[in-house]
């Protein structure tokens, strides 16, 4: 970035959560275990225009030439299911009549001003304590905006909030955010299009965007729709943010859980998006207690060589 490097984003900003959580103004919602909530519902609603690239139908395109050291670099191993009956990255619903909290950033410069709808007692990552990533997400169903915060802290018992950044997309549009600004994610993605979420996979039977993954080492470099990096690493061994997967077409899904082929299915025809530094292999979704986790664990038998990289267009560094 031309005026801050923020390497692994998340653990750039966790020290200055730290600092922030000690403050005596600082209170989080009693009795929040860790992100065990149930996710609510969108219905038949579909986040961002069919033509966003999240929602691209990737089966048909070609596969890239760097493909098999890409997908190496990001580990040899099977998927990881990031996400379960009791863990994952939570959201909530708002709508006109939420209140509009005032808002303070560690990275003002990278981040949409507040104020933002946040309800009472919106559940938090990791739950109130959490010393993690700390993600809060809102879907305004009435203006139909995403509102996403990283290392979110509310103050003054949520009258108002600190974090370390935030954004807000329009559900309505394709606009991306500026080149090189971070979101509330090391891509300066949206977090919530790319959740599994149970009203989909479960409820629905359908999932019909992109997923969410992470990588243990990227590029300093991204292709859109990611606007920004979060590495010092120009090597063309690793992937960049941004970088679009997909399992591959060969792959055997009839014999798993009707809820993980829901998830495989929607791997093949629209793919994985590299949004963040992180274990390798981990799929994000959202919590709910519904999920049963031991049906979800067959995700881990799916091998990261049954992946294949889809064509990079424009690498912007």
């Amino acid at each position: 970035m031309p005026n801050m490097l923020r390497i692994a984003a998340p653990l750039a900003l966790v020290m200055l959560a730290a600092c922030s959580a000690s403050e005596s103004a600082v209170t989080d919602p009693p009795g929040q275990t860790p992100d065990s909530v149930t996710s609510p519902a969108l219905g038949s609603r579909r986040v961002f225009p069919a033509d966003n690239p999240w929602n691209a139908d990737v089966s048909a395109l070609p596969v890239d030439p760097s493909s098999a050291t890409l997908i190496a670099s990001c580990g040899v191993r099977n998927l990881h299911p990031d996400f379960g009956s009791i863990y994952g990255i939570p959201y909530v619903l708002a709508g006109s009549t939420t209140p509009r909290r005032p808002l303070s950033f560690d990275y003002a410069d990278e981040s949409d001003p507040g104020p933002y709808p946040i309800p009472d007692n919106a559940p938090i990552e990791g739950g109130a304590s959490s010393s993690g990533d700390r993600h809060v997400l809102v879907v305004d169903t009435t203006a139909w905006k995403l509102y996403e915060l990283f290392d979110a802290h509310p103050l003054n018992g949520g009258t108002s909030w600190s974090a370390g950044s935030g954004a807000v997309f329009d559900l309505a549009s394709d606009a991306l955010r500026p080149k090189y600004w971070t979101s509330a994610d090391a891509a300066g993605l949206p977090i919530f299009p790319g959740l599994v979420r149970y009203d989909e996979a479960v409820t629905r039977g359908l999932i019909d965007h992109a997923v969410r993954f992470t990588c243990p080492k990227t590029r300093k470099a991204f292709i859109a729709p990611a606007r920004h990096y979060a590495s010092s690493d120009t090597s063309s061994a690793l992937p960049p943010m941004g970088m679009r997967v997909r399992l591959k077409a060969s792959f055997d899904v009839s014999a798993y859980p009707a809820e993980v082929r829901v998830i495989l299915t929607a791997m093949k025809k629209y793919g994985l998006i590299l949004a963040d530094n992180g274990s390798g292999w981990y799929v994000t979704g959202a919590p709910d207690p519904r999920w049963d986790d031991d049906r979800l664990g067959a995700l881990k038998q799916v091998p990261s060589s049954a992946f294949e990289v889809v064509k990079m267009g424009t690498i912007e560094q």
